[in-house]
């Protein structure tokens, strides 16, 4: 088992049973008990547990934004991928469509791989090579890398998006609360979509129930400036109300 795949076990392992301990898990993943200590201590390093006596304890949702896009694209993976099925039926052939670097978008890919004529601008360096094996016209942003979500920002990548006019923008966030606030933990990637919006037509917001009533530490905007939801369970009437009101 290759390692990534291995702290991806660990870190699952840890979200269904907090209190496995080292030796359960060394039988689990087969492999020897100082090996996932080991892994403790480079998953510790980087902020994604905390280790403690005989076992580990996976960090809290202000440190989401440290688990890697290779731990995180597994989360939530089937929910994900319907989401992008519905969420590509709002896409026409032909259509200049913008992505985020988030995970909901890259499993949007295998889905928009089914029309045709799109060009595709993207901020994640994942999703963009999936975009290209799909045979899709790609382009990426460029910028700054962040490193555990493989998303470009800064000043080259929004300098990028200022010169493209987009059909459709499909987007995520960490919380959606109850009054409509879309935030998140990452500055740096939610100012990089505030430009996607404004050079997009029309903004799809793709976020799954697990995030809805949560609030956290930067405002991206309100769900009254943009035009749809995707989503894998129903929004509480109110937040429907708001959704495009201010664009109206």
């Amino acid at each position: 088992m290759l390692i990534s795949e291995r702290h991806r076990r660990i870190v699952e392992e840890l979200k269904n049973d907090p209190q496995i301990s080292v030796r359960e898990l060394a039988k689990k993943l087969y492999v020897s008990e100082p090996t996932v200590r080991r892994d403790f201590t480079e998953l510790h390093e980087k902020g994604i547990i905390t280790k403690i006596y005989g076992g580990a304890i996976l960090n809290t949702a202000a440190a989401y934004r440290e688990i890697p896009f290779f731990l995180r694209e597994n989360e939530k993976s089937v929910t994900k991928s319907e989401m992008g099925k519905k969420a590509s039926r709002l896409v026409k052939d032909g259509a200049v469509v913008m992505l985020d670097g988030s995970t909901s978008a890259y499993y949007m890919v295998p889905y928009l791989a089914r029309l045709n004529n799109l060009t595709v601008i993207t901020s994640g360096a994942k999703t963009a090579v999936a975009l290209a094996e799909a045979n899709i016209r790609t382009f990426c942003t460029g910028g700054q890398m962040i490193i555990h979500s493989y998303s470009y920002v800064g000043e080259q990548a929004e300098a990028f998006i200022r010169n493209i006019n987009a059909d459709i923008l499909f987007f995520s966030c960490h919380g959606l609360d109850d009054k409509g606030r879309m935030t998140d933990n990452a500055i740096e990637e939610a100012n990089l979509r505030k430009v996607m919006f404004e050079h997009s037509a029309k903004k799809v917001l793709l976020c799954d129930s697990s995030k809805f009533g949560k609030t956290y530490f930067y405002n991206m905007g309100n769900i009254a400036d943009i035009d749809e939801i995707v989503s894998d369970a129903d929004l509480h009437q109110s937040l429907h109300q708001l959704i495009g009101k201010n664009k109206l």
